[in-house]
């Protein structure tokens, strides 16, 4: 009694593992994963079905004309890329020659400015040194007898006589003394005179 019970569940399973596999065979078959030629086409065609196409082997044009599709694709593809590397390289070249550009305009300003610092150092030098040189020429000149301190002004240009006239009143107020200047404008050609004073008036002072 047993034995007849396990053998009819033994059939059983075995027919389901066959309704399975049949089941699963044929569902493949109709998706056209096993054959595009399908052993149970004449079953799809009672109830109206078309087996699935297109995963069939292909023959050697359509290989062909498959492998010419990607090779057109890749070299599209390929092209595309190869515009946009052109695309970055022009712009990288752009962006190199405007460093380019602002760096030699920061050098030819850098150089400009050099330029002026360094005329601008000699013009203090040439002050200084004429300030010292017109210090002295009005010492010199200050110590000297009222004539001869007048032929000594009236042997220079305008500009030094004004400088050393006023570097004599300096010295003479900071020694708490008169000043000769009046004196030696007295001595001096009318003309001459007016022509200092009018400059030393209307021209800025250049020396301190």
């Amino acid at each position: 009694m047993r034995r007849s019970g396990t053998i009819g569940r033994i059939i059983v399973l075995l027919i389901l593992i066959v309704l399975l596999v049949f089941g699963g065979l044929l569902w493949f078959d109709y998706l056209g994963l096993i054959s595009s030629r399908s052993l149970f086409s004449p079953v799809y065609s009672l109830f109206g079905l078309k087996t699935a196409e297109g995963i069939a082997p292909l023959d050697a044009d359509e290989m062909a004309d498959l492998e010419n599709d990607r090779y057109e694709k890749r070299l599209m593809a390929l092209e595309l890329r190869s515009q946009e590397l052109d695309k970055r390289e022009e712009d990288v070249q752009s962006k190199e020659n405007e460093n380019k550009q602002v760096a030699e305009e920061l050098d030819d300003r850098r150089l400009a400015i050099e330029e002026k610092e360094k005329n601008f150092n000699l013009l203090i030098v040439e002050r200084d040194a004429r300030e010292a040189n017109i210090i002295q020429i009005a010492k010199y000149i200050n110590g000297m007898p009222p004539d001869k301190a007048v032929a000594n002004l009236l042997s220079m240009d305008d500009q030094d006589v004004i400088d050393v006239l006023r570097a004599v009143e300096k010295m003479a107020i900071e020694e708490g003394k008169n000043s000769s200047v009046a004196y030696w404008f007295s001595l001096m050609p009318a003309s001459r005179a007016a022509e200092i004073q009018r400059k030393m008036a209307n021209k800025p002072v250049t020396f301190p």
